[in-house]
């Protein structure tokens, strides 16, 4: 199974365009959110055309393949807007033999790990810096950020043959 896993979008219709041609040149299986889609938060400076309401009609054409989790900006609004659930703290996968928890990590993250057996991928967002380390035996990865990274570069993370890799655009 093969996944584009990303987080941080927060309405940059320019990125997630972006997000969006990786992902037609990709053809994952699934296409996983870690959070923060629509709004940039009032702590960020606006990303790159910021516009919501483009973002959604090009996460809402993506609605069977996205497995979504919650972000800390994410509102219940956002969920009256997408076709697909992205109100849920955190979600498990099985992927290709691979256990892995999804969550934001504004609640569970690397230094404040949920209890997970040996062997597991936790993977989260949040911090807007791309992350691979093990902690207690679980893998730990956060893609980075789409739209607002804080260590220099867009990127996402792609699974594939039960192998994790960064993708990092160009900007």
């Amino acid at each position: 199974m093969k996944l584009v896993i990303a987080s941080d979008i927060h309405g940059s219709a320019y990125w997630c365009g972006r997000l969006c041609e990786l992902i037609e040149q990709e053809s994952p299986d699934r296409i996983v959110l870690l959070g923060d889609l629509l709004y940039h938060g009032p702590r960020n400076d606006l990303p790159r055309d910021y516009a919501p309401k483009k973002v959604i009609p090009m996460l809402s054409a993506l609605k069977e393949k996205i497995l979504a989790v919650r972000g800390n900006c994410e509102a219940e609004v956002d969920q009256m807007v997408l076709p697909f659930p992205c109100m849920a703290d955190y979600a498990l996968l099985d992927c290709s033999g691979v256990s892995m928890y999804l969550t934001h990590g504004h609640h569970a993250n690397p230094d404040a790990l949920p209890p997970l057996p040996e062997g597991s991928v936790f993977l989260s967002g949040h911090t807007h810096v791309k992350l691979d380390k093990i902690v207690d035996g679980v893998r730990c990865l956060n893609p980075g950020s789409v739209s607002i990274p804080k260590d220099g570069s867009h990127s996402c993370i792609i699974f594939e043959n039960g192998e994790f890799r960064f993708h990092i655009w160009e900007d």
